[in-house]
Protein backbone atom coordinates (compact mmCIF):
# COMPACT_ATOMS: atom_id res chain seq x y z
CA UNK A 1 0.00 0.00 0.00
CA UNK A 2 3.18 2.40 -0.55
CA UNK A 3 2.54 5.76 -2.61
CA UNK A 4 0.10 6.98 -3.86
CA UNK A 5 -2.98 5.36 -6.41
CA UNK A 6 -2.37 4.79 -9.75
CA UNK A 7 -5.57 5.95 -12.00
CA UNK A 8 -5.80 5.91 -15.75
CA UNK A 9 -5.54 9.37 -17.16
CA UNK A 10 -7.65 8.69 -20.20
CA UNK A 11 -10.87 7.77 -18.09
CA UNK A 12 -10.29 8.44 -14.31
CA UNK A 13 -10.94 11.51 -12.37
CA UNK A 14 -8.70 14.09 -12.33
CA UNK A 15 -6.06 14.55 -9.71
CA UNK A 16 -5.91 18.17 -9.58
CA UNK A 17 -6.63 19.10 -5.52
CA UNK A 18 -3.76 19.52 -2.80
CA UNK A 19 -3.72 19.98 0.81
CA UNK A 20 -4.97 23.57 1.15
CA UNK A 21 -7.84 22.74 -1.41
CA UNK A 22 -8.42 20.07 1.28
CA UNK A 23 -8.63 22.08 4.43
CA UNK A 24 -10.97 24.26 2.53
CA UNK A 25 -13.04 21.52 1.87
CA UNK A 26 -13.20 20.25 5.34
CA UNK A 27 -14.12 23.93 6.58
CA UNK A 28 -16.60 24.60 4.45
CA UNK A 29 -18.37 21.35 5.24
CA UNK A 30 -17.90 22.01 8.55
CA UNK A 31 -18.96 25.72 8.83
CA UNK A 32 -22.33 26.72 8.01
CA UNK A 33 -25.14 28.83 9.97
CA UNK A 34 -24.93 26.90 12.93
CA UNK A 35 -22.40 28.57 14.80
CA UNK A 36 -24.29 31.82 14.67
CA UNK A 37 -26.99 30.52 16.26
CA UNK A 38 -26.06 27.36 17.93
CA UNK A 39 -24.37 29.41 21.09
CA UNK A 40 -27.89 30.77 22.11
CA UNK A 41 -29.28 26.94 21.82
CA UNK A 42 -26.74 26.29 24.13
CA UNK A 43 -26.61 28.72 26.35
CA UNK A 44 -30.35 28.47 27.67
CA UNK A 45 -29.38 24.69 28.49
CA UNK A 46 -26.63 25.11 31.21
CA UNK A 47 -26.69 27.67 34.20
CA UNK A 48 -23.15 28.99 33.93
CA UNK A 49 -20.69 30.46 31.35
CA UNK A 50 -17.91 27.87 32.09
CA UNK A 51 -20.27 24.91 31.40
CA UNK A 52 -21.41 26.69 28.27
CA UNK A 53 -17.55 26.69 26.81
CA UNK A 54 -16.96 23.16 28.60
CA UNK A 55 -19.83 21.85 26.15
CA UNK A 56 -18.00 23.08 22.96
CA UNK A 57 -14.64 22.54 24.14
CA UNK A 58 -15.85 19.18 24.84
CA UNK A 59 -17.63 19.09 21.41
CA UNK A 60 -14.29 19.70 19.50
CA UNK A 61 -12.44 17.47 20.98
CA UNK A 62 -14.75 14.78 19.56
CA UNK A 63 -14.62 16.48 16.65
CA UNK A 64 -11.17 16.00 16.24
CA UNK A 65 -11.19 12.87 17.60
CA UNK A 66 -13.20 12.43 14.61
CA UNK A 67 -11.27 13.96 12.45
CA UNK A 68 -7.94 11.94 13.14
CA UNK A 69 -9.94 8.62 12.64
CA UNK A 70 -10.94 9.58 8.93
CA UNK A 71 -7.41 10.76 8.28
CA UNK A 72 -6.07 7.56 9.62
CA UNK A 73 -8.97 6.02 7.12
CA UNK A 74 -7.95 7.78 4.46
CA UNK A 75 -4.51 7.28 4.78
CA UNK A 76 -4.92 3.91 4.64
CA UNK A 77 -7.85 3.75 1.94
CA UNK A 78 -7.42 6.63 -0.12
CA UNK A 79 -10.40 4.96 -2.48
CA UNK A 80 -12.77 7.19 -3.71
CA UNK A 81 -15.65 7.95 -2.27
CA UNK A 82 -14.17 8.29 1.16
CA UNK A 83 -16.34 7.03 3.83
CA UNK A 84 -18.54 5.49 1.09
CA UNK A 85 -15.30 3.20 0.49
CA UNK A 86 -14.75 2.75 3.89
CA UNK A 87 -18.16 1.40 4.54
CA UNK A 88 -18.12 -1.11 1.69
CA UNK A 89 -14.65 -2.54 2.47
CA UNK A 90 -15.14 -2.70 5.67
CA UNK A 91 -18.62 -4.60 6.20
CA UNK A 92 -19.93 -5.25 3.06
CA UNK A 93 -21.67 -3.69 -0.37
CA UNK A 94 -25.17 -3.29 0.82
CA UNK A 95 -23.67 -0.96 3.94
CA UNK A 96 -22.06 1.32 1.86
CA UNK A 97 -25.51 1.32 -0.97
CA UNK A 98 -27.28 2.30 2.09
CA UNK A 99 -25.22 4.76 3.14
CA UNK A 100 -25.27 6.10 -0.54
CA UNK A 101 -29.05 5.53 -0.78
CA UNK A 102 -30.09 7.56 2.23
CA UNK A 103 -27.54 10.47 1.06
CA UNK A 104 -28.98 10.61 -2.07
CA UNK A 105 -32.46 10.10 -0.85
CA UNK A 106 -32.30 12.86 2.14
CA UNK A 107 -29.37 13.68 4.31
CA UNK A 108 -27.09 15.41 1.64
CA UNK A 109 -30.05 16.72 -0.59
CA UNK A 110 -32.74 17.38 1.76
CA UNK A 111 -29.82 19.04 4.23
CA UNK A 112 -28.76 21.47 0.83
CA UNK A 113 -32.56 22.64 0.25
CA UNK A 114 -32.58 23.28 3.72
CA UNK A 115 -29.41 25.52 3.46
CA UNK A 116 -30.61 26.97 0.00
CA UNK A 117 -34.34 28.35 1.62
CA UNK A 118 -32.03 29.77 4.64
CA UNK A 119 -29.54 31.55 1.97
CA UNK A 120 -33.11 32.59 0.26
CA UNK A 121 -34.36 34.15 3.61
CA UNK A 122 -30.80 36.55 4.13
CA UNK A 123 -30.66 37.65 0.82
CA UNK A 124 -34.33 38.94 1.06
CA UNK A 125 -33.49 40.38 4.41
CA UNK A 126 -30.29 42.42 2.60
CA UNK A 127 -32.32 43.42 -0.02
CA UNK A 128 -34.98 45.02 2.31
CA UNK A 129 -37.93 42.68 1.85
CA UNK A 130 -38.34 40.96 5.61
CA UNK A 131 -41.87 39.84 4.86
CA UNK A 132 -42.68 36.52 5.86
CA UNK A 133 -45.44 35.60 2.95
CA UNK A 134 -42.61 35.08 0.06
CA UNK A 135 -42.33 31.51 0.25
CA UNK A 136 -42.52 31.78 -3.36
CA UNK A 137 -39.80 34.15 -3.71
CA UNK A 138 -37.81 31.82 -1.38
CA UNK A 139 -37.99 29.05 -3.41
CA UNK A 140 -36.99 30.71 -5.85
CA UNK A 141 -34.15 32.21 -5.05
CA UNK A 142 -32.70 28.91 -3.67
CA UNK A 143 -33.77 26.97 -6.66
CA UNK A 144 -31.22 29.95 -8.94
CA UNK A 145 -28.66 29.14 -6.42
CA UNK A 146 -28.46 25.72 -7.02
CA UNK A 147 -28.73 25.87 -10.15
CA UNK A 148 -25.83 28.17 -10.77
CA UNK A 149 -23.52 26.23 -8.24
CA UNK A 150 -24.28 22.97 -10.46
CA UNK A 151 -23.63 24.69 -13.38
CA UNK A 152 -19.86 25.72 -11.90
CA UNK A 153 -19.52 22.09 -10.81
CA UNK A 154 -19.80 20.57 -13.73
CA UNK A 155 -17.39 22.73 -15.23
CA UNK A 156 -14.33 21.20 -13.47
CA UNK A 157 -13.57 20.12 -9.98
CA UNK A 158 -10.73 22.80 -9.99
CA UNK A 159 -13.65 25.12 -10.83
CA UNK A 160 -16.01 24.19 -8.00
CA UNK A 161 -12.70 24.11 -5.77
CA UNK A 162 -11.77 27.44 -6.66
CA UNK A 163 -15.80 28.64 -5.83
CA UNK A 164 -15.84 26.53 -2.24
CA UNK A 165 -12.21 28.54 -1.83
CA UNK A 166 -13.31 32.01 -2.15
CA UNK A 167 -16.45 31.39 0.04
CA UNK A 168 -14.54 29.59 2.20
CA UNK A 169 -12.30 32.65 2.75
CA UNK A 170 -14.95 35.51 3.08
CA UNK A 171 -16.88 32.98 5.43
CA UNK A 172 -13.81 33.03 7.62
CA UNK A 173 -13.35 37.18 7.40
CA UNK A 174 -16.75 36.95 8.52
CA UNK A 175 -16.20 35.03 11.13
CA UNK A 176 -13.11 37.07 12.30
CA UNK A 177 -14.40 39.94 12.14
CA UNK A 178 -17.31 39.20 14.42
CA UNK A 179 -14.20 37.60 17.10
CA UNK A 180 -12.25 40.47 16.21
CA UNK A 181 -15.47 43.44 16.97
CA UNK A 182 -16.13 41.25 20.15
CA UNK A 183 -12.84 40.97 21.77
CA UNK A 184 -11.45 44.41 20.67
CA UNK A 185 -14.66 46.55 20.99
CA UNK A 186 -17.11 44.69 23.33
CA UNK A 187 -17.14 45.50 27.07
CA UNK A 188 -17.38 42.15 29.22
CA UNK A 189 -20.87 41.20 30.99
CA UNK A 190 -21.27 41.23 34.55
CA UNK A 191 -21.29 37.04 35.58
CA UNK A 192 -23.85 37.75 37.17
CA UNK A 193 -25.64 38.49 33.65
CA UNK A 194 -26.15 34.75 33.53
CA UNK A 195 -27.49 33.84 36.41
CA UNK A 196 -31.20 33.55 34.61
CA UNK A 197 -30.42 32.02 31.89
CA UNK A 198 -31.00 28.85 32.90
CA UNK A 199 -33.92 27.10 35.31
CA UNK A 200 -31.06 24.99 36.62
CA UNK A 201 -29.42 28.02 37.62
CA UNK A 202 -32.03 27.95 40.93
CA UNK A 203 -31.37 24.33 41.70
CA UNK A 204 -32.24 21.53 40.31
CA UNK A 205 -28.97 18.92 41.49
CA UNK A 206 -26.07 17.42 39.73
CA UNK A 207 -28.11 15.13 38.20
CA UNK A 208 -30.06 17.92 36.34
CA UNK A 209 -27.21 19.48 35.37
CA UNK A 210 -25.51 16.80 33.99
CA UNK A 211 -28.35 15.37 31.83
CA UNK A 212 -28.41 19.75 30.54
CA UNK A 213 -25.27 19.54 29.68
CA UNK A 214 -26.04 16.54 27.95
CA UNK A 215 -28.56 17.74 26.14
CA UNK A 216 -26.36 20.85 25.00
CA UNK A 217 -24.40 18.71 23.56
CA UNK A 218 -26.43 18.15 20.63
CA UNK A 219 -26.66 21.45 19.09
CA UNK A 220 -22.79 21.73 19.47
CA UNK A 221 -22.07 18.08 18.05
CA UNK A 222 -24.67 19.02 14.99
CA UNK A 223 -22.17 22.39 14.47
CA UNK A 224 -19.09 20.49 14.50
CA UNK A 225 -20.40 18.09 12.24
CA UNK A 226 -19.84 17.51 8.46
CA UNK A 227 -15.93 16.88 8.50
CA UNK A 228 -16.36 13.25 6.80
CA UNK A 229 -17.86 15.06 3.31
CA UNK A 230 -14.07 15.96 2.98
CA UNK A 231 -12.87 12.18 2.44
CA UNK A 232 -15.59 12.02 -0.90
CA UNK A 233 -12.74 13.92 -3.14
CA UNK A 234 -9.76 11.38 -1.73
CA UNK A 235 -9.94 10.41 -5.97
CA UNK A 236 -9.44 14.37 -7.08
CA UNK A 237 -6.63 14.99 -4.38
CA UNK A 238 -2.69 14.72 -5.98
CA UNK A 239 -1.65 13.03 -3.06
CA UNK A 240 -5.02 11.93 -1.21
CA UNK A 241 -2.74 9.47 1.93
CA UNK A 242 -0.62 12.94 2.63
CA UNK A 243 -3.18 15.88 1.63
CA UNK A 244 -6.49 14.51 3.26
CA UNK A 245 -5.35 13.63 6.37
CA UNK A 246 -3.67 17.47 6.14
CA UNK A 247 -7.23 18.99 5.50
CA UNK A 248 -8.90 17.08 7.76
CA UNK A 249 -6.67 17.82 11.33
CA UNK A 250 -5.96 21.19 9.81
CA UNK A 251 -9.54 21.73 8.74
CA UNK A 252 -10.84 20.89 12.30
CA UNK A 253 -8.26 22.45 14.26
CA UNK A 254 -9.20 26.00 12.83
CA UNK A 255 -12.95 25.18 13.30
CA UNK A 256 -12.41 24.63 16.92
CA UNK A 257 -10.02 27.76 17.70
CA UNK A 258 -12.57 29.51 15.70
CA UNK A 259 -15.84 28.30 17.42
CA UNK A 260 -14.56 28.46 20.80
CA UNK A 261 -13.63 32.31 20.15
CA UNK A 262 -17.17 32.97 18.43
CA UNK A 263 -18.34 31.57 21.91
CA UNK A 264 -16.11 33.60 23.72
CA UNK A 265 -17.05 36.49 22.42
CA UNK A 266 -20.99 35.92 22.27
CA UNK A 267 -20.56 35.73 26.17
CA UNK A 268 -18.26 38.71 27.03
CA UNK A 269 -20.58 40.76 24.95
CA UNK A 270 -24.03 39.62 25.81
CA UNK A 271 -23.81 37.35 29.12
CA UNK A 272 -25.45 34.19 29.37
CA UNK A 273 -28.51 35.37 30.31
CA UNK A 274 -28.00 37.75 27.03
CA UNK A 275 -26.80 34.87 25.01
CA UNK A 276 -29.58 32.49 25.77
CA UNK A 277 -32.70 35.61 25.05
CA UNK A 278 -31.51 36.18 21.64
CA UNK A 279 -32.57 33.80 18.60
CA UNK A 280 -29.57 35.41 16.55
CA UNK A 281 -26.88 35.95 19.13
CA UNK A 282 -24.17 36.84 16.32
CA UNK A 283 -26.51 39.47 15.03
CA UNK A 284 -27.02 40.83 18.88
CA UNK A 285 -23.31 40.92 19.49
CA UNK A 286 -22.83 42.92 16.08
CA UNK A 287 -25.52 45.40 16.73
CA UNK A 288 -24.61 45.90 20.07
CA UNK A 289 -20.96 47.07 18.98
CA UNK A 290 -21.68 48.81 15.79
CA UNK A 291 -25.48 49.52 15.60
CA UNK A 292 -27.69 48.85 12.60
CA UNK A 293 -24.05 48.52 10.52
CA UNK A 294 -23.42 45.69 11.99
CA UNK A 295 -26.53 43.61 11.72
CA UNK A 296 -26.08 44.08 8.38
CA UNK A 297 -22.60 43.12 8.02
CA UNK A 298 -23.24 39.56 9.70
CA UNK A 299 -26.74 39.14 8.01
CA UNK A 300 -24.10 39.42 4.69
CA UNK A 301 -21.59 37.09 5.97
CA UNK A 302 -24.43 34.50 7.13
CA UNK A 303 -25.70 34.39 3.51
CA UNK A 304 -21.92 33.98 2.15
CA UNK A 305 -21.42 31.25 4.78
CA UNK A 306 -24.60 29.15 4.22
CA UNK A 307 -24.21 29.56 -0.02
CA UNK A 308 -20.41 28.28 0.74
CA UNK A 309 -21.99 25.09 2.76
CA UNK A 310 -23.99 24.60 -0.89
CA UNK A 311 -20.76 24.78 -2.60
CA UNK A 312 -19.19 22.59 -0.57
CA UNK A 313 -22.17 19.75 -0.75
CA UNK A 314 -22.45 20.48 -4.44
CA UNK A 315 -18.21 19.60 -4.99
CA UNK A 316 -18.22 16.69 -2.81
CA UNK A 317 -21.00 14.35 -2.23
CA UNK A 318 -21.76 13.45 -6.24
CA UNK A 319 -18.39 11.93 -5.78
CA UNK A 320 -20.42 8.89 -3.49
CA UNK A 321 -22.80 8.45 -6.30
CA UNK A 322 -20.38 8.31 -8.77
CA UNK A 323 -18.72 5.32 -7.04
CA UNK A 324 -21.90 3.81 -6.38
CA UNK A 325 -21.92 3.68 -10.22
CA UNK A 326 -18.47 2.46 -10.09
CA UNK A 327 -19.57 -0.47 -8.47
CA UNK A 328 -22.29 -1.18 -10.66
CA UNK A 329 -24.63 -0.58 -7.28
CA UNK A 330 -26.23 2.38 -9.37
CA UNK A 331 -26.86 3.58 -13.30
CA UNK A 332 -24.20 3.29 -15.86
CA UNK A 333 -24.38 7.05 -16.64
CA UNK A 334 -23.99 8.24 -12.96
CA UNK A 335 -20.72 7.44 -13.45
CA UNK A 336 -20.01 9.07 -16.49
CA UNK A 337 -17.08 11.61 -16.81
CA UNK A 338 -17.25 14.67 -19.20
CA UNK A 339 -14.19 13.86 -21.28
CA UNK A 340 -12.30 17.11 -20.97
CA UNK A 341 -13.47 18.15 -17.27
CA UNK A 342 -13.18 14.79 -16.23
CA UNK A 343 -15.88 15.54 -13.32
CA UNK A 344 -19.12 13.24 -12.97
CA UNK A 345 -21.21 15.70 -14.55
CA UNK A 346 -24.41 13.42 -14.35
CA UNK A 347 -24.08 12.74 -11.26
CA UNK A 348 -23.99 16.75 -9.90
CA UNK A 349 -26.94 17.35 -11.65
CA UNK A 350 -28.46 14.59 -10.13
CA UNK A 351 -27.25 15.99 -6.68
CA UNK A 352 -29.12 19.41 -7.50
CA UNK A 353 -31.94 18.48 -8.99
CA UNK A 354 -32.88 16.37 -6.21
CA UNK A 355 -31.88 19.44 -3.67
CA UNK A 356 -34.05 21.62 -6.08
CA UNK A 357 -37.09 19.06 -6.03
CA UNK A 358 -36.94 19.02 -1.68
CA UNK A 359 -36.86 22.60 -1.95
CA UNK A 360 -39.90 23.33 -3.34
CA UNK A 361 -41.64 20.76 -1.97
CA UNK A 362 -41.36 22.39 1.45
CA UNK A 363 -41.10 19.38 3.37
CA UNK A 364 -37.50 19.50 3.59
CA UNK A 365 -37.32 20.39 7.55
CA UNK A 366 -39.67 16.96 8.48
CA UNK A 367 -36.81 15.60 5.96
CA UNK A 368 -34.00 16.39 8.03
CA UNK A 369 -35.95 14.84 11.21
CA UNK A 370 -35.97 11.74 9.32
CA UNK A 371 -32.27 11.09 8.84
CA UNK A 372 -30.38 12.44 11.94
CA UNK A 373 -30.35 8.75 13.44
CA UNK A 374 -29.04 7.81 10.14
CA UNK A 375 -26.41 10.22 9.69
CA UNK A 376 -25.19 9.19 13.30
CA UNK A 377 -24.90 5.69 12.76
CA UNK A 378 -22.98 5.66 9.69
CA UNK A 379 -20.23 8.27 11.05
CA UNK A 380 -20.42 5.49 14.12
CA UNK A 381 -19.77 2.30 11.93
CA UNK A 382 -17.27 4.38 10.10
CA UNK A 383 -15.41 4.74 13.36
CA UNK A 384 -15.79 0.85 13.87
CA UNK A 385 -14.23 0.02 10.66
CA UNK A 386 -10.79 1.47 11.81
CA UNK A 387 -10.85 -1.70 14.31
CA UNK A 388 -11.03 -3.71 11.26
CA UNK A 389 -8.93 -2.17 8.61
CA UNK A 390 -6.29 -2.21 11.13
CA UNK A 391 -6.54 -5.97 11.93
CA UNK A 392 -7.07 -6.30 8.13
CA UNK A 393 -3.78 -4.65 7.44
CA UNK A 394 -1.71 -6.34 10.59
CA UNK A 395 -2.51 -9.75 9.10
CA UNK A 396 -1.09 -8.49 5.62
CA UNK A 397 1.87 -7.56 6.91
CA UNK A 398 0.62 -3.46 5.89
CA UNK A 399 3.03 -0.85 6.85
CA UNK A 400 1.53 1.30 9.30
CA UNK A 401 0.77 4.96 8.06
CA UNK A 402 2.15 8.01 9.35
CA UNK A 403 -1.14 9.19 10.69
CA UNK A 404 -2.81 7.06 13.06
CA UNK A 405 -5.33 7.76 15.71
CA UNK A 406 -3.95 8.70 18.98
CA UNK A 407 -5.17 6.31 21.96
CA UNK A 408 -6.18 3.50 19.95
CA UNK A 409 -8.15 1.21 20.50
CA UNK A 410 -9.21 2.94 23.94
CA UNK A 411 -9.77 6.61 21.95
CA UNK A 412 -11.57 4.84 19.33
CA UNK A 413 -14.00 2.62 21.10
CA UNK A 414 -15.04 5.82 23.33
CA UNK A 415 -16.10 7.50 20.36
CA UNK A 416 -18.02 4.57 18.92
CA UNK A 417 -19.37 4.35 22.65
CA UNK A 418 -20.52 8.01 22.17
CA UNK A 419 -22.21 7.46 18.70
CA UNK A 420 -24.40 4.51 19.85
CA UNK A 421 -25.49 6.96 22.80
CA UNK A 422 -26.14 9.33 20.55
CA UNK A 423 -28.26 7.15 17.95
CA UNK A 424 -29.83 5.37 20.70
CA UNK A 425 -30.99 8.58 22.24
CA UNK A 426 -32.48 10.02 19.12
CA UNK A 427 -34.43 6.66 18.59
CA UNK A 428 -35.72 6.83 22.32
CA UNK A 429 -36.03 11.09 21.41
CA UNK A 430 -37.87 10.63 18.32
CA UNK A 431 -39.43 7.00 17.33
CA UNK A 432 -41.63 8.23 14.93
CA UNK A 433 -38.22 10.16 13.17
CA UNK A 434 -36.19 7.43 14.10
CA UNK A 435 -38.80 4.76 12.42
CA UNK A 436 -39.11 6.27 9.41
CA UNK A 437 -35.22 6.64 8.90
CA UNK A 438 -34.89 3.37 9.34
CA UNK A 439 -38.02 2.45 6.72
CA UNK A 440 -35.58 4.80 4.29
CA UNK A 441 -33.54 2.62 4.54
CA UNK A 442 -35.04 -0.56 4.48
CA UNK A 443 -36.62 0.65 1.47
CA UNK A 444 -33.08 0.36 -0.48
CA UNK A 445 -33.50 -3.70 0.24
CA UNK A 446 -35.12 -4.50 -2.98
CA UNK A 447 -32.84 -1.64 -4.97
CA UNK A 448 -29.81 -3.11 -3.64
CA UNK A 449 -31.10 -6.25 -4.92
CA UNK A 450 -32.35 -5.02 -7.86
CA UNK A 451 -28.82 -3.97 -9.13
CA UNK A 452 -26.84 -7.19 -7.58
CA UNK A 453 -29.15 -9.00 -10.03
CA UNK A 454 -27.94 -6.62 -13.00
CA UNK A 455 -24.33 -7.33 -12.03
CA UNK A 456 -24.09 -11.04 -12.16
CA UNK A 457 -26.81 -10.98 -15.07
CA UNK A 458 -24.91 -12.32 -18.79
Amino acid sequence: MSGEPSIDPARGLARRLGPFDATMIVMGGVIGAGIFMNPAVVARLVPTRALALGAWTLGGLIALGGAFVYAELAARRPQVGGQYAYLRDAYHPFVAFSYAWALLLVVQTGGMAAVALTFARYVRALGGDATAESTLGDTAIAVAALALLTLINCLGVRAGSTTQNVFMVLKLAALLGLIGAGLLLGRAAPESAGAAASPLAGGGGPFATLTDFGAAMVPVLFAYGGWQTGSFVAGELRRPRRDLPIGLLAGMAGVVAIYLLVNLVCLRVLGLAGLAATPVPASAVMEALLGPLGGALIAAGIAVSTLGFLSQSMLTAPRVYYALAEDGLFFRGVAWLHPRTRVPVVAIALQGLAAAVIATSGRYEQILGYVVMVDFLFITLTFASLFVFRRRDRAAGEPEPAVRMPGHPVSTALLVVAGTLLVGNTIFRYPVHSVIGIGILLAGLPAYAFWRRRQTAP
